[in-house]
């Protein structure tokens, strides 16, 4: 099929680039004019792993172009919105990308065409769009993405579900038809149940991560391990593994960002959701740790150097929307550290206040702590022997995603924390 698809983000760009390796001729359209000439002179503008070469390989082959957002899109026979829904102040999702695509659909677009919507908006928005569509003779078609950065082209093709929302029998044809060789079940519901979906997963997942961190910071107070107890978990096949890694919390441009949308959907239509906003709580709360940790450790936080590894949400990105390293690094910053903060493909923003250095040696240079933010290969990698050469005698090492080797860094001379992993405290018969 001819498929427009709106908004070159990440999810624009693995959308366009995977359905042009399933054969369809896709037109992905973009209105910031930096980002389509960096497109079209072959260049990519995330970092996502595989995606560069399915660009590369599917322009040569002629099924994947690039165009400013004003073309036309009369030509084609479905239209993907993928365009950003940030929150606003009040967490709620600002549609105000979506609703410009939606004018100029309306402009161009052939009668017929199915309007299919994958960017995230909340329950109730679909059902709107398409009562205005429909005098236009257009269909829409809810279709949200599961893709997580980082695995977002594997994610596309090895799915576990994909789910249609729509009242059109014409429209939902056509998106089966957009996955055709995708051997993922669908599942075939109304709008609203498949906007809900979308927001229902993620604040689920965002659910596992903080109850699991609450789970390690009460081993941290009972001496128990929380490594063992996730194992416990996580072999009960009712729970299951995924998602159950203690840390510092979650980040990123989908939990944030829909657990709060969710919250704020619920209170919109009367319903207090206790739960989710206990979620969100703990999880503001746990990137605390590294801070209150360092602050244990040192005499001073002032004039003290701590290093931060990692800046990015999770490994195999470059994103650092919602990141809480930036959290770690700003509350290091006030107090009065000097931070130096490394990143293997993230970029400090403008204006954090630490200094990016080059390579891993030189952010731990002198430092009087070090925080592993993000489970980076290459932080896991490091030899705590040679970097203890470059730290302060007994500097804290504060394992903020449980990812190292408590004994190789305290054989190192160094002062090991993890997030529940304190150890057995001593008992009295």
């Amino acid at each position: 099929m001819r498929v427009a698809v709106i908004g070159a983000g990440y999810v624009g760009l693995v959308t366009g680039a995977c359905l042009a390796v399933g054969g369809h001729h896709v037109t992905v359209m973009e209105r910031d004019a930096g980002r389509l000439a960096l497109l079209e002179s072959g260049g990519c503008p995330i970092y996502e792993p595989g995606l560069p070469e399915l660009l590369s390989e599917n322009v040569a082959e002629g099924r994947l172009v690039f165009r400013a957002a004003d073309v036309s899109v009369a030509d084609a026979e479905v239209i993907v919105i993928a365009v950003g829904t940030p929150p606003t102040e009040d967490g709620a999702a600002d549609l105000e990308q979506v609703d410009d695509a939606i004018r100029s659909i309306g402009k161009s677009a052939s009668p017929g065409v199915a309007i299919v919507m994958k960017s995230t908006v909340p329950v109730g928005t679909g059902a709107a769009i398409a009562r205005a569509i429909a005098a236009h003779d257009l269909t829409y078609a809810s279709n949200p993405e599961f893709l997580r950065e980082g695995s977002a082209v594997e994610d596309w093709f090895s799915t576990d579900r994909i789910v249609v929302g729509t009242e059109s029998v014409g429209a939902r044809e056509r998106v089966h038809e957009l996955y055709r060789g995708i051997g993922a079940p669908f599942l075939d519901c109304d709008i609203a149940s498949a906007e809900m979906v979308k927001y229902a997963s993620n604040a689920f997942l965002a659910t596992k991560i903080s109850f699991v961190n609450e789970i390690a910071n009460v081993c941290d107070s009972v001496g128990a391990d929380v490594d063992s107890v996730v194992a416990g978990l996580g072999l009960d096949h009712r729970i299951g593994p995924a998602f159950l890694n203690a840390g510092i919390g979650y980040g990123g441009s989908c939990f944030p960002k829909d657990t709060r949308a969710l919250s704020a959907i619920a209170s919109a239509n009367g319903y207090h959701f206790r739960l989710l906003r206990a979620v969100i709580e703990v999880n503001a709360d746990q990137r605390g740790l590294a801070v209150t940790a360092t602050r244990e450790h040192l005499a001073a936080v002032a004039g003290a150097t701590v290093a931060v590894l990692g800046l990015t949400f999770k490994p195999n990105t470059d994103d650092t929307r919602e990141s809480p390293a930036l959290d770690i690094v700003e509350s290091l910053v006030q107090e009065g550290a000097h931070v130096h903060v490394h990143d293997p493909v993230g970029v400090a923003p403008v204006g954090l206040g630490a200094e990016q250095m080059a390579d891993i040696a030189s952010a731990l240079e002198g430092a009087d702590a070090c925080i592993v933010a993000v489970e980076w290969p290459q932080y896991i990698a490091i030899d705590w022997t040679k970097a203890a050469r470059r730290m302060h005698p007994s500097a804290l090492v504060f394992d903020g995603r449980n990812c190292l080797s408590a004994d190789a860094v305290r054989a190192a001379g160094l002062t090991y924390r993890g997030v529940g992993r304190s150890g057995p405290k001593p008992t009295s018969l």
